[in-house]
Order: structure tokens, then C-alpha cells, then sequence
């Protein structure tokens, strides 16, 4: 069980750090605010295309929230680990 708090607590570090990562986050920005003239620049009988544009756009939504969703995880799971940690104490 610690194995996959330890793993949980790892990953959520690593994506916090993406998520405060300058890079990463102007990464996604641009590629929004591209997306978003791409599809404003389509022509009306483009529908193909604004829809795919529109999918690149709620990934980039898609990817945040899941780096977002490991972070939680991690800080339940490093709880979970201190919880477990002080039950062990008690006992001894």
C-alpha cells in the first residue's frame, strides 16, 4: 500500500511542478490562443476543421485538469502516508 501512496505522492509532485513550469504553461497558451485564430480564420463551410480545432482546445483543458487531479492525488496520498505513520507511533 505505501508503495502506491509513494508513487501517488511522486506523480503529484511531478505534475505540480509542470503546472508551475513558465514553459509549460506558455506552451499552452500559445497553442490556445493559435487553435483559437486557426478557428476563427475558417471558413464557413470549414466545419470539419473548427471542430477539430475546438477538440485541441478541450485537450489542452483535458491535460490541465489531469495534471491538476495528480496533484490531489498526491497530497491525499502523502495524508494518507502521515496517517498511517502516526497510527504506526502509536503502537509503538
Amino acid at each position: 500500500m505505501t508503495d502506491k501512496l509513494q508513487a501517488a505522492i511522486s506523480k503529484g509532485a511531478q505534475a505540480d511542478a509542470l503546472l508551475r513550469s513558465e514553459t509549460l504553461q506558455g506552451a499552452f497558451k500559445l497553442l490556445e490562443a493559435d487553435y483559437i485564430k486557426a478557428w476563427a480564420a475558417t471558413e464557413p463551410a470549414e466545419t470539419a476543421a473548427r471542430e477539430n480545432l475546438w477538440r485541441a482546445v478541450q485537450i489542452l483543458g483535458d491535460v490541465r485538469r489531469h495534471l491538476h487531479s495528480a496533484v490531489t492525488d498526491g497530497k491525499i496520498a502523502q495524508g494518507e502516508l502521515d496517517r498511517l505513520a502516526g497510527l504506526n507511533r502509536v503502537r509503538q
